[in-house]
């Protein structure tokens, strides 16, 4: 297996174009992956020390743009008062343990698309953007749109995540996530984010090979309730070693609800 560490993005760009390159980010799904022997490419692309991928920028109108190489630490430490950015800094804080926060990054994340995964839900709900670039140029995609099914994105050959982009939200909108998981630190049976103001969007995680989503939501309980349920019924969640696909449809319309409230307080 060949490594090269390019330092410019246009090195990159050139490093990939080898069959069988992969981009090496923080490496936490990757390399285990690869010892499992569930991949074996034939060159890594390591992503560390290319300065255009680190960083976050903030916009006046309180959005973000996050490089991709951020790791999860950087984001869990974010002190932010707009919605969406706060969404993303609430789903950081959940991922895995400290030791993987520390060196995995969003970019890789994203780029894995693991139906259970935090970010997904959380840049749905968030309405973020996935800035993707390739030697023939740069794209934006939004993040409904880029994850497709399990492990699978709108990624073409030769791209790379370059930067994730989450609007601010609405005026004096409050934001939640929401994650049960059979241990701390551990994937998500089912993951809920939701951005509140006036009514509710939420995205959910792990009930199918993509976050759902739902807009308009009344904030009642018995609304609440009732949405779950409907999207309870017409979801596709796995059964697994985790629970069972009965159960997270069961227990869908209440984790809504308390994410909801978690977003009001």
């Amino acid at each position: 297996m060949d490594y090269v560490a390019p330092s410019t993005l246009e090195d990159a760009y050139r490093a990939l174009e080898t069959e069988d390159a992969l981009c090496l980010a923080g490496g936490q799904s990757l390399v285990a992956m690869m010892n499992l022997g569930l991949i074996a490419p034939a060159r890594l692309v390591s992503l560390r020390c290319i300065p255009a991928l680190r960083g976050i920028a903030a916009a006046s109108d309180g959005s973000l743009r996050i490089g991709a190489m951020t790791t999860h630490a950087e984001l869990a430490a974010l002190d932010v008062a707009a919605a969406g950015p706060a969404l993303l800094a609430q789903a950081a804080r959940v991922v895995a343990y400290p030791a993987v926060r520390a060196w995995g990054t969003i970019g890789g994340s994203v780029a894995h698309a693991d139906p259970a995964a935090d970010y997904p839900p959380a840049l749905v709900a968030a309405d973020a953007s996935i800035e993707v670039a390739s030697a023939a140029g740069n794209r934006r995609i939004a993040a409904r749109e880029f994850f497709r099914g399990i492990f699978e994105t709108a990624l073409a050959k030769g791209e790379i995540i370059t930067a994730i982009h989450v609007p601010a939200g609405p005026p004096s909108a409050r934001a939640a996530y929401q994650k049960l998981s059979l241990v701390a630190g551990d994937f998500a049976i089912l993951a809920v984010a939701v951005i509140v103001a006036g009514s509710a969007r939420v995205a959910i995680g792990g009930c199918g090979p993509k976050p759902l989503h739902a807009e308009g939501l009344a904030l009642d309980d018995a609304a609440l309730l009732e949405a779950g349920r409907k999207i309870a019924m017409a979801c596709d969640p796995p059964s697994d070693h985790r629970a069972s696909a009965a159960y997270r449809r069961k227990v869908l319309p209440e984790l809504i609800r308390r994410a909801v409230r978690a977003a009001q307080q």
